[in-house]
């Protein structure tokens, strides 16, 4: 700026000097012009040095700024590349995160694949115990029919049994009371017949029945169908103690040795000795008690049943056999 203003003033002088009037005037015109200019210019400069000063302060706060935007950005990249260490951890993680759990997708797969298997199999296994149940419930089914059928049959196999206990019971309770009551004929007969004990009379009870065996010589001569008096006394006797029974059948049967008898006459052999004997003892208790001749019959059997082989005397014999009467019980077991 000084240099301007001193450069003004020797042109001015060296204007004075050099030029005349008209051009002084002209000079100082443009002096005039130029200090108007200087003046200006100053304002100017003036101006421009408050701007420079506002822009210098202007300059130095962006600076302070720039100072700041570079500590920040500083440490902005601290942070930033601490931050890119930190992301290349967890990419790092991540890529780790992520193998482990292809790893685990592949794994799964197999073992989905093992767990379809498995399933599938399950299925299979179950279909067939399925399967297998429904036959059994089938089968199951026939059998409990069967029982069914088989628990009606024992129910009513229990109730004949039942039945059947009642009438052996029953026929237990009847043969016990005939047994009872044959005893109590035999003992009766025994009791009517005691004076003939030792003289060829024998009282037995077997098979329910009383056999009154009486040998021929107590009641026939050798050869002979006449009762003698000994014989027709004990033949009373025996008829008047059976002639109040009257649940009872008599049957008489004549009995002979094995020797041949040679008569032209009756009786002509042992078949006809054995009836006509056993004839003449039916006549003579008929004759002698109230015994029922319904009740009684004759019967001659030869030699054919001995009673002792060695012994034709025991073999000679009447045998009265006293049946009693079991029409009850026979209808009791044909029930």
């Amino acid at each position: 700026m000084k240099n301007k203003l001193f450069f003004s003033a020797i042109l001015i002088a060296s204007i004075t000097a050099c030029v005349p009037a008209r051009k002084f005037e002209d000079l100082q015109k443009k002096e005039k012009a130029c200090a108007d200019e200087v003046t200006k210019v100053k304002a100017q400069n003036l101006a421009y040095e408050t701007k420079n000063t506002e822009l210098n302060s202007k300059v130095e706060l962006l600076n302070k700024g720039v100072n700041r935007l570079k500590a920040d950005t500083s440490l902005l990249g601290k942070s930033l590349r601490m931050k890119e260490r930190q992301y290349d951890k967890i990419n790092a993680l991540n890529e780790r995160i992520q193998d482990q759990l292809e790893s685990l997708q592949r794994g799964s797969t197999i073992e989905n694949q093992r767990l379809m298997n498995d399933l599938t199999a399950t299925r299979v296994e179950l279909q067939r115990k399925e399967d297998e149940l429904n036959r059994l419930a089938k089968e199951l089914k026939l059998l409990e029919a069967k029982l069914n059928k088989k628990e009606a049959t024992l129910n009513q196999l229990s109730a004949d049994l039942e039945s059947r206990e009642q009438r052996v019971k029953e026929l237990e309770a009847m043969i016990a009371k005939k047994d009872a009551a044959v005893k109590a004929l035999k003992d009766k007969v025994t009791d009517a017949l005691l004076g003939f004990k030792d003289k060829g009379l024998t009282i037995e009870q077997k098979n329910g029945r009383v056999y009154v065996s009486l040998e021929a010589k107590l009641l026939f001569p050798s050869g002979s169908t006449q009762i003698n008096a000994e014989g027709k006394n004990a033949l009373i006797q025996l008829a008047e103690a059976l002639q109040d029974q009257t649940d009872l059948d008599l049957l008489v049967e004549g009995h002979t040795d094995t020797d041949k008898l040679k008569s032209a006459s009756h009786p002509k052999d042992n078949w006809e000795l054995s009836v006509l004997r056993a004839t003449s003892v039916v006549e003579i208790m008929l004759a002698n008690s109230t015994i029922d001749p319904k009740t009684i019959t004759a019967a001659g059997r030869s030699s054919f049943l001995p009673v002792d082989e060695t012994n034709k005397a025991k073999n000679r014999r009447i045998e009265v056999i006293l049946i009693p009467n079991l029409d009850e019980l026979f209808d009791l077991i044909s029930k």
